[in-house]
């Protein structure tokens, strides 16, 4: 399923237009990377938690040449599903 598709289901089932629908969903998105960039993890009791996560730096190979590079440490999006929502895809 992509965006316009999750977008015609979201307005089929709540009975708001398209455009309303598409609004509900950017605001959503842009709530949980906003609240992952100050650091705070998003909780949705039977969905999952999205949270971020510091990958340490560390040493890599270029692998054309076997060069050594250095790697930055970087944070990522981590998304935990909930029991309820494992559950359901068992």
């Amino acid at each position: 399923m992509n965006k316009a598709q999750l977008i015609d289901r979201l307005a089929k089932n709540t009975k708001l237009t398209k455009v309303q629908a598409e609004s509900v969903i950017d605001a959503t998105l842009e709530i949980i990377q906003k609240s992952l960039e100050r650091g705070e993890d998003v909780k949705l009791v039977g969905f999952g938690t999205f949270s971020s996560v510091q990958r340490k730096a560390k040493m890599g190979r270029n692998l054309k040449t076997g060069e050594s590079v250095a790697i930055p440490s970087v944070r990522l999006p981590k998304f935990k599903p909930g029991k309820e929502f494992k559950e359901r895809l068992s």
